[in-house]
């Protein structure tokens, strides 16, 4: 792990330090402010607006209202309408972007058993522990990362319910959630190849949902690959709790493991586009990086009577990210043939929420699993 940076700012007339803790790689604050509960939302909007950090000593539950009452000042700025379905979304991760850096802007102290500083504080430790690690010591942080640390804390607790597996996944701080389902159905539904394969790859295997689903289904052997190490610890307690350990083997590699294999399966991240932060990298593939490395690395890994399981949206497509007959081209400059593609509409709010800017294009969505073998 790479040393934390130092932060820098002056209160009371004193300087202090402490480190600087950003999951989303935001350079350590050039100007901090002291603020607390006399501070007016109106002000502190503005601050934050002309670039100023505010380092919360009030109460906790105070500075949570005023991060509620920057979120409500921030989505009144009304949006210009987009020309194209690509104008919205870019648009869309323009508007994120500068809503995230925003509300990134109220900071709250931690002492160095992960605790904050604060009146009225929860108790976070086990959250941060979960998403950090140890500490060396006392740091900053940003309120709205602290939420996202609690609510990854409860889902890690709670698990999400997986149908195909009538079992709860659980999945960790900056691993991808499976909470669309219907990527994992067609996994389930999907006829593996000679009917018992001894053998399965499952690469980027994030909580591990697809490799359970493969050696729930008989794959007597998986062997799942990712290169992110919370996702293989992820993985190994998931397994573990569904008492698959046996059957699944974990390996931290870029893309597939050596040797070959009858099935290999993939669900590389849906849109080409580059991520703002590092845990974007779930949803965003810069270049269609990962995409294109699965299908022209697939042909060397594959046994020549055994199929590749690409598991792949056209959400892209439908938002102009990747042009019509694209995917068919990477597919056929691979020296891959399509057996078969089976469909799924998506299941979630938001294909069928009209205020979604992403709307239009959510609605048309299908997701896919394309059957692939080597071509003759």
């Amino acid at each position: 792990m790479p040393a934390l940076p130092l932060v820098h700012w002056t209160e009371s007339g004193q300087p202090h330090s402490a480190l600087w803790r950003s999951e989303s790689a935001a350079p350590p604050p050039g100007r901090i402010q002291i603020a607390d509960d006399k501070l007016s939302a109106d002000a502190a909007y503005r601050l934050i607006c002309e670039g100023t950090q505010l380092l919360w000593r009030g109460d906790f539950h105070n500075a949570r209202q005023l991060l509620q009452a920057l979120a409500r000042r921030i989505d009144k700025k009304p949006r210009k309408p987009a020309a194209t379905p690509l104008d919205a979304f870019n648009r869309h991760r323009q508007a994120q972007s500068q809503r995230a850096r925003l509300l990134g802007s109220v900071l709250v102290p931690f002492d160095s058993d992960h605790q904050v500083t604060l009146r009225r504080a929860p108790d976070v430790q086990q959250a941060c522990l979960e998403a950090y690690g140890p500490s060396s010591g006392p740091y900053l942080a940003s309120l709205r990362e602290l939420q996202g640390i609690i609510g990854a804390h409860e889902w890690r607790k709670k698990g999400v319910q997986i149908p195909a597996l009538n079992a709860r996944i659980h999945p960790h701080y900056g691993v991808f959630s499976p909470v669309r389902g219907e990527y994992i159905d067609l996994v389930a539904r999907a006829p593996l190849p000679g009917g018992h394969p001894a053998l399965a790859y499952d690469i980027g295997t994030g909580t591990g949902v697809l490799a359970a689903v493969l050696a729930q289904r008989g794959v007597d052997h998986v062997i799942a690959t990712d290169q992110d190490p919370r996702a293989l610890h992820c993985a190994q307690e998931n397994l573990n709790r569904l008492g698959l350990q046996a059957h699944v083997e974990l390996r931290q590699a870029d893309l597939f493991p050596d040797g070959q294999s009858p099935l290999i399966v993939c669900n590389p991240p849906w849109l080409p586009a580059r991520p703002s932060a590092p845990v974007e990298y779930a949803i965003y593939d810069p270049d269609s990086r990962m995409l294109r490395g699965f299908l022209q690395g697939l042909r060397a890994h594959l046994l020549s009577d055994g199929e590749g399981w690409l598991i792949l949206s056209d959400l892209a497509e439908h938002l102009g990210l990747r042009q019509p007959g694209e995917l068919a081209s990477h597919i056929a400059q691979a020296g891959l043939r399509v057996i078969d593609r089976l469909d799924a509409r998506p299941t979630h709010g938001r294909a069928t929420d009209p205020t979604d800017p992403l709307h239009m294009a959510r609605a048309a969505e299908i997701t896919s699993l394309w059957r692939l073998a080597i071509a003759n």
